[in-house]
């Protein structure tokens, strides 16, 4: 079964990361003038459109819930990209030269996505889209008080790993979505 899961997973990320270069194409690394917690707040901005077309059953603008856990999974791999970039003051940058970035993102998440599947096996797979949105919610949250506090925590995991799990569970509902 696992092997099955990073199959979906790796082509999930494929659909994402062709999205992030064609926008990069179009819009540039605009993104990097972000300072974290707006990019956190994108992040929660689409989480909460998603929990409101799930509530509401109806939705009023055309782009749909996928397209949604597309770009959490984008913002989260920005976010964590920003992290990565500190001593990088260049903010205009070619896709060519973040992408392998955004390739040792992905792989890192992946392989902490392999680990988390060990210990808890296929779980998520029983899990509603609904309660993986909450989930998503409650990680924002998160990220947003450990930023609210300078970025110290006394025994929680930071900011990248929040991120990362959003990243994994916003995977997760678009293998559900696309099963």
């Amino acid at each position: 079964m696992a092997s099955k899961t990073i199959g979906e997973y790796k082509e999930v990320i494929r659909a994402c990361k062709e999205v992030f270069e064609k926008k990069t194409r179009d819009y540039g690394t605009a993104w990097r003038i972000l300072r974290l917690p707006s990019i956190t707040d994108q992040i929660m901005i689409k989480a909460q459109r998603i929990r409101s077309i799930q509530e509401k059953g109806i939705q009023k603008i055309e782009d749909g819930i996928p397209g949604e856990f597309v770009g959490i999974i984008n913002y989260c791999i920005m976010a964590i990209m920003q992290t990565e970039l500190v001593d990088e003051s260049k903010l205009e940058m070619k896709f060519e030269e973040i992408e392998p970035l955004y390739d040792k993102i992905v792989e890192d998440t992946i392989a902490l996505h392999e680990d988390k599947n060990h210990d808890y096996g296929e779980a998520w797979r029983e899990m509603r889209i609904s309660s993986m949105t909450d989930i998503i919610l409650m990680k924002i949250m998160r990220v947003k008080q450990i930023e609210d506090n300078g970025g110290v925590t006394l025994i929680s995991e930071g900011v990248k790993a929040n991120y990362q799990d959003m990243m994994n569970y916003a995977v997760f509902c678009l293998i559900k979505i696309n099963s």
